[in-house]
């Protein structure tokens, strides 16, 4: 290329000249019989397979270079176009760059397309090469996708179509089988265009009849790309499904415009694993390229079915003028990019009536949205229209809400839809529910829930009316002859002659609106309780002429007043019982544990205890507390708490208490009485279960002892530090029938205080024990300098929300 060419290079058009290793494939499907690659070269047989492989890669290189040549010639026509040259000028340009970048011309063409198109192909080719990281790949695959558009724009069928694209595109993508359907105005589907599938496959499934649920219909509803690993996880039937029963594959719509004119389904072999999205783009990019070819598909019918004929524009508008409900008649509304962004009115009909009480003038022309702003809200009334007119699937709903917006308004409204396409239009009808139908409609069920009968009484004729509910009250057929209300006595029990009375003279005499309850006898012998309401209507002159009410059955009602009325009373007793109950369970506890106690004096050692029972009577529990001096001179101190509320847990709660003060005096240990007690729980209390801390105190070397079941640790606070003290083996009393506890000893520094208390002082629904744990430790630490303000501050500041008992034993040496 000589300087002055490169000069008149365009500014657009990128020319990267790159090396290549573009190999030429042998075409799928074309390989080497084995038992003619074994065959001797020098034999006759060798040499005709010789002579037969030399021919079928020539016809292979032919097709290849029929397919490239349009390509070829598309790049000519963009270096004439952006150079500024000859046809001839353009070929050696094409040649000499070609020879510089070592690839062949079919690619170099394809580059040059791509950088110059910036159409929706070349975006798809674009990014899925940026992904490939073989050069070999990416150059075969920018051939494949240009090659397939030029193949499909060719093609004068959709057949042709499909068998470009499975050649050029899909094959390579390890896809065996390509079927392209087209979707018809009411739902249907027909197979336009197939290829990997045999014939007899493809004439059975020609046609699919509306609603019918296939791997394709699924991509037709859904309208986005639908990839199935498996059909046979899918249970769709499909096209070829027999013959790839566990194949993947992909159906996507094919659109453009917001209508979506078919659907490119595709088949693999076997199971489709996720695919990069550069693949699915690719995809998607194909059935693109098959809604062009798809907008002039014309399926072919049989010669002896009638041709349907789709309405156009005019015709569809004469259609909606000759319906008697409010009809529009929309055509799609398309931006600059050419997708579906709303709907225009092309034409109301006469019976048409706008909420906001506008000329037909004003909406008619209008778009849909900014017509009807709220048809995009909740009743999704545009999300219909545009799915229908996407799909082709009419759509019908009873009793769905339209709302308009009249003045800042909402006005809604109940109607029955219906939306249809018809060609390139969407005629949209609602009836709107009657008022008055709909009312009476409700007024008949509210008397049938309700068991009312309504009756209207002309004293002047005589004439009185019933509806069927009221017919239905007094178990008498709907062609009898109504009671008049003075004869309503007659027909009561005799026991309610005198409010009945009453109810007459009121309405007849005072003329004033009255009730009453009374039993009906009816005359199956059922007797009814019902309740009769009734107004008089009074003429000009003020003369009573007309009574009107209803009857109502109040027969339940009245049974569940009578079984709430003994049900009253057997919870008042229940009530009575159980507050005695809780009564003696509290002063039971009250008299073993009271409140508040007498200090302890021991020398050497200040020691306070504080309980505080639960704030609700009926969770009166079983939490202990004891601190008494031994006759060894050893002060014993210890908490528990049995589980469970009410007299059972208060009298368990006795029982270990008043054990574990008498096995004390055996001069045993904390674990050895633990062990005890242990047994005592198990068999001599009814199995009850309980925690508990004990501990031994000696004044005279200022030593503890102590061992646990199951409870929290005692807290030791020392100075301005405070700390649970390490915990020790022991399981909770009565689990098993014997059970070995482990003791600690501890040595005092003066002025050390321990705390022994229940979880009740520290236990929460919403955090952990550890947490609550970390909060008393908090509060020891800044506690006040007595023993006594200690535990009550404790007790004041305690964050529990369980309303469970409290107990804290505190000792302090001093």
């Amino acid at each position: 290329m000589s300087t002055t060419e490169q000069s008149h290079e365009p500014e657009g058009v990128e020319l990267r000249p790159e090396p290549s290793a573009f190999v030429e494939r042998p075409a799928a499907g074309d390989p080497v019989p084995s038992d003619l690659a074994r065959v001797s070269p020098t034999s006759p047989v060798g040499r005709l397979a010789a002579t037969v492989e030399r021919l079928r890669r020539e016809v292979r290189a032919a097709q290849v270079e029929a397919e490239g040549r349009a390509l070829i010639e598309l790049a000519k026509g963009i270096l004439v176009e952006r150079l500024g040259c000859g046809p001839a000028q353009a070929a050696r340009q094409l040649a000499e760059l070609t020879e510089q970048a070592g690839v062949t011309p079919l690619e170099f063409a394809v580059e040059v397309i791509n950088q110059a198109a910036r159409d929706r192909l070349s975006e798809i080719t674009n990014s899925f090469l940026a992904a490939t990281a073989d050069s070999v790949e990416r150059d075969a695959a920018a051939v494949r996708l240009r090659a397939a558009e030029s193949g499909a724009l060719a093609a004068d069928d959709t057949q042709a179509v499909a068998e470009s694209l499975l050649e050029h595109a899909l094959r390579p993508l390890g896809a065996v089988a390509v079927a392209v359907w087209a979707a018809g105005a009411d739902g249907s589907l027909t197979l336009a265009g197939s290829a990997g599938f045999s014939p007899a496959e493809a004439t059975r499934w020609r046609y699919v009849p509306p609603e019918v649920a296939t791997v394709a219909r699924r991509g037709l509803t859904e309208r986005t790309g639908q990839w199935f690993g498996s059909l046979a996880e899918t249970g769709l039937p499909t096209i070829g499904r027999n013959l790839y029963p566990d194949g993947g594959r992909v159906a996507v719509p094919a659109g453009t415009g917001g209508r979506i004119h078919g659907v490119l389904e595709i088949a693999w072999p076997g199971p489709l694993e996720p695919q990069p999205s550069g693949v699915v783009r690719q995809v998607d990019a194909l059935a693109e390229l098959c809604a062009h070819t798809l907008e002039t598909y014309t399926p072919r019918r049989d010669p002896e079915q009638e041709p349907r004929v789709l309405p156009d524009t005019a015709e569809l508008m004469d259609l909606a003028d000759g319906l008697h409900d409010p009809a529009l008649v929309l055509v799609p509304h398309l931006d600059d990019s050419g997708q579906l962004v709303d709907f225009r009115i092309q034409h109301i009909n006469n019976h048409f009536l706008d909420p906001a009480g506008r000329p037909r003038a004003v909406v008619n022309g209008a778009l849909l949205l900014e017509a009807y702003p709220m048809a995009a809200g909740k009743s999704e009334l545009f999300h219909r229209v545009e799915r229908v007119y996407a799909t082709g699937e009419p759509f019908r709903a009873r009793r769905m809400q339209l709302t308009s917006l009249v003045d800042q308004v909402s006005l809604s409204a109940v109607a029955d839809i219906s939306i249809s396409r018809h060609g390139n239009s969407v005629l949209l009808i609602w009836r709107i529910e009657d008022e008055t139908a709909r009312l009476a409609s409700l007024l008949q069920h509210a008397q049938r829930l309700g068991r009312i009968g309504g009756f209207e009484e002309n004293l002047l004729t005589g004439e009185i009316t019933w509806n069927d509910q009221l017919f239905h009250l007094y178990g008498r057929p709907p062609t009898s002859t109504p009671v008049p209300l003075e004869d309503l006595p007659a027909y009561a029990h005799p026991d309610d002659a005198v409010p009945l009375g009453r109810f007459l003279r009121t309405v007849l005499h005072h003329r004033r609106p009255a009730s009453a309850a009374f039993r009906l006898q009816r005359p199956d012998g059922v007797t009814r309780h019902i309740r009769v309401v009734a107004e008089p209507v009074l003429d000009t002159d003020g003369r009573l002429f007309v009574v009107r009410g209803a009857y109502q059955d109040i027969s339940a009602q009245h049974w569940t007043e009578v079984a709430l009325a003994a049900t009253r009373d057997q919870l008042a007793h229940t009530e009575q019982q159980a507050a005695e109950r809780n009564r003696l369970t509290l002063q039971l506890q009250h008299a073993i544990m009271p409140p508040t106690r007498t200090p302890l004096t021991v020398p050497g050692l200040e020691v306070a205890v504080r309980y505080r029972p639960a704030e609700t009577e009926h969770l009166v529990g079983g939490d202990w507390y004891d601190a008494v001096v031994l006759p060894s001179g050893l002060v014993l101190m210890c908490v528990g708490d049995v589980a469970g509320h009410g007299i059972e847990a208060a009298t368990s709660m006795v029982v270990l208490r008043n054990a574990l003060r008498g096995l004390a005096v055996t001069g045993a240990g904390p674990g050895q009485l633990l062990s005890w007690l242990n047994i005592v729980a198990h068999h001599l209390t009814g199995a009850v279960t309980a925690t508990a801390v004990c501990a031994l105190y000696d004044p005279d070397r200022h030593t503890l002892r102590w061992a646990r079941a199951g409870h929290l640790p005692p807290v030791l606070v020392r100075g301005s530090e405070a700390a649970p003290l390490p915990l020790v083996k022991g399981l909770l009393l009565g689990a098993l029938p014997e059970a070995v506890y482990e003791e600690a000893e501890l040595e005092f520094a003066p002025e050390d205080t321990l705390l022994l208390y229940t979880d009740g002082l520290i236990e929460r629904r919403d955090r952990s024990v550890e947490e609550s744990l970390a909060h008393l430790l908090t509060a020891a630490r800044t506690a006040p300098k007595t023993l006594d303000q200690q535990l009550d501050g404790l007790l004041t500041y305690s964050r529990s929300d369980t309303d469970d008992d409290t107990c804290i034993v505190g000792i302090r040496v001093v």
